[in-house]
């Protein structure tokens, strides 16, 4: 179950149930609210569990321009305006005021569901691609690895054989599964040069070189005891 929650705001009932069945078909949960004033109540009420915000501009009391206003003194959750207006100078307004997206009515609820996924995936907090193992930190973004906090010199080849050993921790891997998945398909030497590199991987691991076992008849295995 998808426990995003996403504020509607407009003052159009049909417009609002048109929008928010869409986003249920996806699993989004979805609040509701009928003008500015409401919007603002909502929000305030729901401040924490409120990922995006679907805002009309123009409504009774208080328009969206006024709402967008009041929720970015004190919140940068995503908002995309809704409006029956197309002009480019409305546009710019509301990305000065700090619209992440504008969309013009009438429009397609599944381009606006898409629109929605978008901003959403695109703020989705990115998982680290900092590992570590028994002490080994391997960085993928920049492609280093520290022992102790001391950067180990590997070549390139190096590096991606002992991150595809600590990637399949606890399993033990064939020579030609190694070859074919670190040298791939194309190489066509001879399957010894995988124990050349291990043996200079294992040396510049130092007392953690033991972390990589042979495995008689089979291959290696990298295990963190």
């Amino acid at each position: 179950m998808n426990n995003t929650t996403i504020l509607v705001v407009d003052d159009e009932s049909r417009m609002r149930k048109l929008v928010k069945d869409f986003l249920i078909q996806k699993q989004y949960k979805v609040l509701e609210a009928v003008d500015g004033e409401d919007a603002l109540t909502v929000f305030e009420e729901n401040e924490n569990k409120i990922s995006l915000i679907l805002l009309d501009v123009m409504m009774p009391k208080l328009d969206g321009w006024s709402v967008l206003r009041q929720i970015r003194q004190k919140s940068n959750v995503p908002i995309i305006m809704l409006t029956a207006r197309g002009e480019e100078q409305d546009e710019l307004f509301g990305f000065e005021l700090g619209v992440d997206e504008y969309i013009s009515k009438p429009f397609s609820p599944k381009i606006l569901v898409a629109r929605v996924e978008a901003i959403l995936n695109r703020i989705k907090p990115k998982e680290s691609n900092i590992k570590e193992y028994g002490g080994i930190v391997i960085d993928d973004d920049g492609r280093t690895v520290k022992m102790d906090g001391k950067e180990i010199e590997l070549s390139l080849r190096e590096y991606e054989l002992l991150k595809y050993l600590v990637e399949n921790h606890g399993i033990a891997l064939s020579r030609d599964k190694i070859l074919n998945n670190v040298w791939n398909y194309d190489y066509y030497g001879d399957s010894r040069t995988i124990d050349s590199h291990i043996k200079k991987i294992r040396h510049k691991l130092g007392k953690k070189g033991k972390y990589i076992e042979t495995i008689r008849g089979i291959g290696y295995k990298f295990e963190v005891k």
